[in-house]
């Protein structure tokens, strides 16, 4: 959801007559109606309703209430969805770094008054059929929150939930095993040195592996630094053992009250029912008090100030001698006036958005780096909102042109102005994106509305943003100098200005590991004998109460009877355009949004041009086509689209593993009025794609590596996981080269060139390949009113599209057509004639295994190992998937987040047939190993109950049926030929997955010892403290044949040391940055 605010002037819709509220909205059919014949004033179980309004352009009605007797705050979003959502937030404003939100944030999690088993969250996970489940640690909020499809399901969560946030056990090993420990490497042995462990710990020394992280943490702490923004909500990994028990259990109790907290629900299920639970299991046992945890505003400057800070080198950036980042920040009005944070979210927009933005002419074009600065915009995350813009992968010597360039866009600005259709194409953004339907439209919701809330500012005028809309148009009207007075009063008249610098430091690296050695032998050294003595029981303790067996009985669950027995079926119709290519056309009410795909195939493009389909699907849409340049082409696409991507796909067939299809999937969607023009930009695009635009490819070159580099400290598990499977499956390798480390690689020896033209001639050569209505398939999902609409403009589209001037033939030595299901074959809701996919297919392929172990600057790492198994269609899938569940909550949760300390870990079964173990900024990478071979022997051991098996097949029954949107429905058909008949028989599969079936599929597919195999060689050589391998090439990689029928691979991102020191490595998720949430 596109984050603006908004404020008109509310009404009031009170009904009046005989009947009394129940009766009339017993009589209500629809959630909304229910909503609107609630009365203000009226009381219902201990809370009383002030305000009901209907906002329409989101089509929910809006209903607040407080809790009469502790003040509690509730918002009920009252909408026709079946997806409902609960959360609970609570204002929290700490004044230090060591993470004391965060660490409680965990810990409530662990254990509650009401269901004192050890870690309610995490099973619950296994005993629901939730859509979400999680909680997230913000710079002044925590927020808890669930989504399900099922009203007893809600029932039990919200139980779970309540008891957590209020009635928490928090426990001391609790606290040490989610927070930080001093604890012996071995804690078994007390001669071996003691260390630090945590979940929490090793998660935020995850974090700050992360430039962008660093740079957008201290810009906040910079910018507002009298009060609780300038420390780290999340914990500073040097700050985090200052933390004590007593202070997580004081911070409970002065934040987690009622009278602290918001509450807010979404869907259709009834109000009252959240109400009554509520109050009667929490807000009933407690009375009002004075929190007093606001924010105060930040005194304001009266100069400029400036900021450097150091960061540790990146290895994979593009230019080793221009990694300087320069960024400049304004301070901004408070969030709570909704209007002028609207406002300002669009001229936010306005300067840095698309190439024809101010700032991107004058920044990113300018050649000095290579990307906008971290945290770059506007951001509404703090009570006062700021705006920050500048460049990061610069010379450092030419960080003051950025700031020059800076001043004299902003003057620039001031005397033109903005047109006109660009300021359309904005208000055209928001109402498109108004209209588009998501599954997770309630989480957005509430996170959306949770800083502005947060501060006392009104979540429902934020929420109307059409009278939003109409209002600023107003404004512009009555004065055409609107725009440019706000620039001159919040960015060129405003001292409150910082200037933050960053250049990396070769030994930074060294240094903070130095930095947490001092850290730990000041804390080692303080300890007497007996305190010494105490650590080593207490870990002993811990370690006990990890292994022992929990009796999770207490806790509420769904029965695998509460599940749906069948899918719901989706009608489906495949007819030919301009009389050979296959269209699906997909009748859903998708709100006045057109949604379009079209997938072409690969399966003629020659080897040597694999590697560059993911640039050439990045730059497509970016280059200018026809008669446009780039930017009239961004302004046409922003004016009548709500976006166009082209993105490289690998589908798996369903019935063999050596087989797939490789292809370009083509996307956008846009309000029905725009369909023809959207349709029109595509047939430019494939038509006529401007590839000489030169200097703008080296431009969006640039920008693509930078991106792929800053996203490794965010996806290292899966860069781990794509590279152990690449030799398990023909299909695997091309995964490495569309989306793993080799693309990585690549993408900076591109950035590197003196002379881009070479690879710019490939783009033409790859076109010949794709941008034809030859091996390709269409679908679009519309308003049934809308479908001959659609019809008509895709057959024009084809019509308007080249062939294939010469018949290409494959480049891979077999090529299989297989017709996907449809009415002829039997499928009773699919209409028209077969679709048929081009399948490569590789029969002299051999699955070996491969070693690869990544040296990079990281102090956690992420391990990947996978296992090649059966694919979707064989009965043994189904098995491997509930199999993989069962591992991953009865053991690896255990061993891997528990024990070892790592943010999270476990199995995934992929639609391909990979089984993939994995870890998640985990301070051990070894011992993560021998753990996934202890699971290993665990499962063929059976030592699980047929309870155990029921709870992995909600969960995994929880994933199968998470809510689709209509502007998604029927595309699992459209891209894989999985129809709805396809989908019930694995769904009767998995059903009927015994504790037989379990033990049989690992013991075939699954190796005994995983890593207790001989070792042909050293993972990795060390390399000197404070320094990193290089990733090309790898450290160490020997492919050789492997067991019949099981090849597993694996491999982690990390740096290794000696025999000494900890195996560490690897990287950090992160939510957005710029909202500094940890979860």
């Amino acid at each position: 959801m596109w984050r603006c605010g908004g404020r008109v002037p509310f009404f009031l819709r009170r009904l009046s007559g005989g009947a009394s509220p129940q009766a009339r909205r017993r009589r209500a059919t629809t959630a909304c109606e229910r909503a609107r014949q609630h009365e203000v004033g009226e009381q219902i179980h201990g809370f009383t309703v002030s305000q009901v309004t209907a906002i329409p352009e989101l089509s929910l009605t809006a209903v607040k209430l407080s809790h009469d007797s502790t003040g509690a705050k509730y918002l009920h979003l009252a909408r026709e969805d079946t997806n409902n959502l609960f959360s609970v937030q609570f204002r929290t404003t700490p004044m230090d770094s060591t993470g004391v939100p965060h660490v409680l944030e965990h810990t409530v999690l662990c254990g509650s008054r009401r269901y004192p088993c050890r870690d309610p969250f995490f099973k619950m996970l296994n005993r629901s059929l939730s859509t979400f489940m999680n909680a997230f640690t913000a710079s002044d909020y925590t927020l808890y929150p669930f989504s399900t499809q099922n009203p007893k399901d809600f029932q039990n969560l919200l139980s779970v939930y309540l008891d957590a946030a209020f009635f928490p056990c928090l426990r001391e090993l609790d606290f040490w095993q989610e927070g930080w420990r001093l604890e012996h490497e071995n804690p078994k042995d007390p001669q071996t040195p003691l260390t630090f462990k945590g979940v929490v710990f090793n998660e935020m020394k995850g974090v700050f592996t992360d430039n962008e992280r660093i740079f957008s943490q201290h810009l906040q702490n910079r910018l507002l630094p009298d009060h609780t923004y300038s420390v780290i909500s999340g914990g500073h990994p040097l700050c985090i053992p200052d933390l004590t028990w007593e202070q997580l259990k004081q911070f409970h109790a002065t934040h987690y009250h009622p009278s602290n907290a918001r509450f807010f629900t979404y869907g259709n299920f009834p109000l009252e029912q959240h109400l009554k639970q509520i109050h009667d299991e929490a807000l009933s046992k407690f009375e009002k008090i004075e929190p007093n945890t606001a924010v105060p505003a930040q005194k304001p400057w009266d100069k400029p100030r400036e900021f450097h800070v150091t960061c540790g080198p990146d290895s994979l950036a593009a230019g080793s001698s221009k990694q300087t980042t320069v960024g400049v920040s304004f301070l901004l009005p408070d969030i709570t006036d909704t209007f002028e944070a609207f406002t300002l979210n669009l001229l936010s927009s306005l300067l840095i958005g698309g190439p024809n933005s101010p700032f991107y002419k004058a920044l990113i074009e300018s050649g000095l780096g290579t990307d906008f600065s971290p945290d770059v915009g506007y951001n509404g995350y703090t009570r006062e909102a700021y705006f920050s813009v500048g460049l990061q992968g610069i010379a450092e010597q030419d960080s003051q042109a950025v700031r020059d360039i800076i001043d004299r866009t902003i003057k620039e600005v001031i005397e033109k102005g903005f047109e006109e259709d660009r300021i359309e194409a904005l208000l055209h953004k928001i109402e498109i994106q108004m209209k588009h339907q998501s599954v997770s439209f309630g989480l957005a919701l509430t996170s959306y509305i949770a800083s502005c809330w947060n501060h006392d500012g009104d979540p429902v005028e934020l929420l109307k943003l059409g009278s939003q809309v109409a209002r600023f148009r107003q404004c512009l009207k009555e004065n055409p100098q609107f725009l440019q007075e706000k620039v001159k009063q919040y960015f060129k008249n405003n001292p409150h200005k910082l200037t933050l610098s960053m250049t990396p430091d070769d030994k930074y690296p060294e240094k903070q590991a130095q930095m947490e050695t001092e850290k730990l032998k000041q804390k080692v050294n303080s300890l007497s004998p007996k305190e010494k003595q105490q650590i080593y029981e207490k870990g002993l303790e811990l370690q006990t109460q990890q292994s022992r067996p929990q009796d999770a009985s207490c806790l509420p669950a769904l029965k695998v009877s509460d599940i749906e027995r069948t899918v719901p079926l989706t009608e489906l119709e495949v007819a030919l355009a301009a009389g050979e290519t296959p269209v699906q056309y997909c009748a859903q009410p998708t709100n006045g949004v057109v949604y379009f795909r079209a997938f072409a195939s690969l399966h003629t493009l020659p080897e040597e041009l694999r590697p560059y389909v993911p640039l050439f699907c990045s730059v497509l849409t970016k280059l200018g086509c026809g008669l446009m340049d780039y930017r009239e082409q961004a302004q046409q696409i922003e004016l009548k689209t709500g976006g166009m991507a082209a993105t490289p796909h690998v589908l798996p067939d369903d019935t063999h593993l050596d087989t797939y299809e490789q292809g370009v999937l083509f996307s956008s969607f846009c309000l029905d009025r725009n369909l023809p023009d959207m349709m029109h930009l595509w047939s430019e695009i494939f038509n006529s794609p401007r590839f000489e635009e030169e200097e703008h490819f080296r431009v969006l070159v640039k920008m693509s590596a930078q991106e792929l580099s800053n996203g490794i400290p965010d996806s290292g598990h899966l860069y781990a996981s794509v590279r152990a499977s690449r030799t398990l499956t023909p299909a695997g390798d091309l995964q490495e080269t569309f989306s793993g480390m080799d693309q990585v690689r690549l993408m900076k020896r591109i950035a590197d060139m003196t002379d881009i033209r070479p690879v710019l001639r490939k783009l033409p050569r790859i076109q010949k390949h794709v941008l034809h209505c030859g091996n390709m398939r269409c679908s679009m999902n519309a308003a049934p009113q809308q479908m001959s609409l659609a019809e008509k403009a895709v057959e024009k589209f084809i019509r308007n599209l080249g062939q294939s001037k010469t018949e290409r033939k494959p480049v891979r030595p077999s090529v299989v057509e297989k017709p996907a299901p449809s009415g002829s074959s039997g499928s009773t809701h699919l209409s028209g004639p077969q679709v048929i996919r081009k399948l490569i297919t590789d029969p002299t392929f051999k699955p070996c295994q491969m070693k690869t172990h990544f040296l990079l600057p990281f102090p956690v790492n992420y391990v990947g190992e996978c296992i090649r198994t059966a694919p979707y269609a064989d009965p043994d899938h189904a098995s491997l998937k509930i199999l993989a569940r069962l591992m991953t909550a009865k053991f690896l949760h255990i061993e891997i987040r528990e024990k070892g300390g790592a943010y999270g870990g476990g199995a995934k079964l992929s639609r391909d047939g990979v089984f993939t173990l994995y870890s998640y900024r985990d301070p051990r990478s070894t011992e993560t190993l021998q753990s996934f071979s202890k699971a290993v022997d665990w499962v063929k051991a059976g030592r699980f109950t047929e309870q155990d098996i029921d709870e992995a097949k909600l969960s995994v029954f929880s994933v199968v049926d998470a809510p689709v949107a209509p502007s998604d429905r029927g595309l699992d058909h459209f891209l894989c030929g999985l129809s709805d008949e396809m989908k019930q028989a694995h769904r009767e599969q998995l059903f009927a997955v015994s504790r037989e079936d379990l033990i049989h599929v690992s013991n075939k597919y699954v190796p005994h010892g995983l890593v207790a195999r001989p070792r042909p060689a050293v993972v990795a050589r060390a390399p000197a403290v404070g320094h990193s391998a290089d990733l090309s090439p790898p450290a160490f990689q020997v492919p050789r044949p492997w067991a019949e029928h099981t090849w597993p691979g694996s491999a982690w991102t990390g740096e290794r040391r000696d025999r000494q020191g900890p195996v560490v490595g690897s990287q950090i998720a992160r939510n957005s940055a710029s909202a500094r949430e940890y979860s």
